[in-house]
């Protein structure tokens, strides 16, 4: 199964990373690409609208463990599997990324590699603006 992982670095703390890590309706303020989400589902579900496809909902399932500092999304419709994970370090926070696709998605691997350096930073940004 093609994938990459990545790290970055936050000097928010993990709990504010957290934050906007587990709630899929903060995704448009960070995660590149994301122009809406509807999040109303109990059990973690959820619909994502990609930025230019406004016609193109793209359901999806949210996991998360605090206690592990692990959130896991997956996507319905292309089988994409991200995997967060978020570590104090420090007053930061270490976040980590390991980005799975099927094989018949292999074609998406630069494209997804470029959207989630792009996120990981954005996240890690926007997580410090928040905590100050």
């Amino acid at each position: 199964m093609p994938g990459f992982e990545l790290s970055g670095r936050s000097g928010a703390p993990v709990e504010e990373v957290w934050k906007l890590l587990y709630d899929p309706t903060r995704f448009p303020e960070w995660w590149a690409g994301i122009a809406t989400v509807r999040a109303d589902d109990p059990d973690g579900g959820y619909v994502l609208w990609p930025t230019g496809y406004p016609d193109f909902p793209m359901p999806q399932v949210l996991r998360g463990s605090r206690a592990e500092g692990r959130v896991t999304i997956s996507c319905q419709v292309s089988d994409l599997e991200f995997v967060w994970r978020l570590s104090a370090d420090g007053d930061g926070t270490l976040i980590h990324v390991a980005v799975a696709l099927p094989e018949r998605e292999s074609h998406r691997l630069a494209g997804q590699r470029e959207v989630i350096t792009d996120s990981l930073h954005r996240l890690a940004t926007l997580a410090e603006r928040t905590a100050r």
